[in-house]
């Protein structure tokens, strides 16, 4: 997989959540044109991209914000159950580090952190804008 795309309403607000979350900032800019609606079926359009890196280099989280055409549904208060797009999930070394650092920039804890037999700690939160994103925190062998 190259990417997972997410559509946002502010791109500053989501490149920040998601650099306390521990990816990089690849690369933002502008993207225009007829060329591009042929693609995605929107035809002239004009979108705002950020290009976030994952740790490890081997996956990207593409973030989006249209400006022509204007967004025309909403997806992200869906609950976990509906149609389409579920969570990115991450790993992270330590969840309850990860939590405490994401609560300072929003974030909402949907509704536990878990213990999911021995082998992991994960939980689901709501980061910038609702967006569902899971954590899960891989526990080692004893």
């Amino acid at each position: 997989m190259d990417n997972v795309g997410i559509v946002v309403e502010s791109l500053d607000d989501t490149i920040a959540f998601f650099t306390e979350l521990g990816l990089t900032l690849e690369g933002r800019g502008l993207i225009e044109g007829e060329w591009a609606g042929r693609i995605t079926g929107l035809g002239n359009q004009t979108v705002e991209i950020a290009m976030m890196i994952t740790p490890d280099g081997n996956s990207r989280l593409e973030l989006c914000k249209y400006i022509t055409p204007k967004v025309i549904a909403d997806h992200r208060n869906a609950p976990v159950n509906a149609l389409g797009y579920l969570r990115v999930m991450f790993a992270v070394a330590d969840i309850d580090d990860t939590l405490h650092r994401l609560y300072k920039l929003g974030a909402q804890l949907v509704e536990e952190v878990v213990q999911y037999q021995e082998a992991y700690r994960l939980c689901y939160i709501r980061g910038p804008e609702g967006i569902l994103i899971g954590i899960a925190e891989p526990l080692k062998e004893k």
